[in-house]
């Protein structure tokens, strides 16, 4: 694509109407050296954010000093202040124990140069939740680059308010029966495989729970055990295809939302006003959502987990029915009301007052 590209900008040049800067996705690095070429400003776009980012940039400069923390004992990060604890399973996994000989490193290694050496960056975050951070995350980039924080980009989508599909349909019987905020809606990450016994105590946990819940699967090696699917039929949607998850998220039905915590589910939920039980995958970016989550933001529980060596250990149909209970039912629950910009007025569309 680099060749392409550049003869856009030189055509542009040569009609007299240059750029005023390119913005870039951060995998897509070859376009800073091509803004060079050209002395176009390279704006790079960011869709994980802020305080995840500040704490992998930081955490990559100061590698052997956090390898040599003991598991249980917190991470100093003298470019932070963090009014939480960070542990080692917190830290993605390949910027401790990354190979700089494998061509996934290198190549990662190239996209945060390119980054770094940036004009600026765009996150989709905003700084009502986040503000504190970004001090930390532009002390990270080369020239007094800044940061702008533009989102939640979702919200420059319109919602469709007319969806027409199964799942809407099924969950607006529980606001039609006075029981909104009644659902927990479960979703794990698409890249991500939990193994046949993990989803099996899944199934259990939420049969014990005994909330209704729409549980999203996408696996292909999967089923529920025999008899599961009648006992839980009149309280529990399975679906395997792909929905719409700000949809679902938007309904009132809604008052859960069971996640890996991925960034884009997070903004999703806190726009909507839904609590979370986190579920990170350990050694990505989701566990650092979900300590900011849970620990920074006050939105809810997390499941715990650990793993013994490399095997992650699966979690119990008895913790998961206890967290579930918890989030949809728990006697602690404090009011919290997101907004952007600090004019709510213009946002009460989209920051539902619940309980959380």
């Amino acid at each position: 694509m680099k060749q392409p590209f550049e003869d856009v900008l030189r055509d542009m040049i040569d009609d007299g109407c240059p750029p005023i800067c390119v913005i870039s996705d951060f995998f897509l690095g070859w376009t800073f050296e091509s803004c060079r070429l050209f002395g176009i400003p390279r704006v790079v776009s960011r869709g994980m954010g802020v305080f995840s980012t500040a704490v992998s940039k930081s955490t990559s400069l100061n590698v052997p000093s956090v390898k040599k923390v003991s598991p249980l004992d917190p991470i100093e990060l003298s470019e932070l202040k963090i009014p939480f604890t960070l542990n080692i399973g917190d830290i993605p996994d390949v910027l401790l124990n990354g190979d700089q000989n494998e061509p996934s490193v290198r190549l990662l290694m190239e996209l945060e140069e390119a980054d770094v050496n940036s004009w600026g960056v765009i996150v989709n975050s905003f700084e009502e939740i986040e503000g504190d951070y970004v001090g930390a995350f532009e002390s990270n980039y080369c020239n007094e680059a800044k940061a702008y924080c533009v989102g939640p980009l979702l919200l420059y989508d319109e919602l469709d308010q007319e969806l027409d599909a199964a799942y809407i349909k099924w969950l607006d019987k529980y606001v039609e029966s006075n029981q909104s905020g009644s659902v927990i809606y479960v979703s794990y990450d698409t890249q991500t495989h939990l193994s046949n016994d993990q989803m099996d105590e899944i199934t259990f946990g939420l049969e014990m729970a005994g909330h209704p819940f729409i549980w999203v699967v996408r696996s292909k090696t999967w089923a529920p055990l025999d008899g599961w699917n009648e006992r839980v039929k009149e309280e529990g949607l399975v679906v395997y295809d792909w929905v719409e998850q700000r949809s679902i998220l938007a309904h009132p039905s809604i008052g859960g939302f069971f996640s890996h915590c991925g960034w884009n589910s997070v903004l999703e939920s806190l726009v909507n006003g839904v609590p979370l039980l986190t579920w990170p995958v350990l050694g990505t970016k989701q566990a650092l959502n979900a300590k900011l989550v849970t620990m920074g933001l006050g939105a809810r529980l997390v499941v715990p987990q650990r793993d013994v060596g490399e095997k992650i250990m699966t979690i119990d149909r008895g913790v998961i029915c206890e967290r579930v209970k918890e989030l949809m039912g728990g006697n602690t629950r404090v009011d919290v009301l997101f907004f952007v910009g600090g004019n709510e007025s213009s946002t009460t569309s989209f920051y539902k007052h619940k309980k959380m």
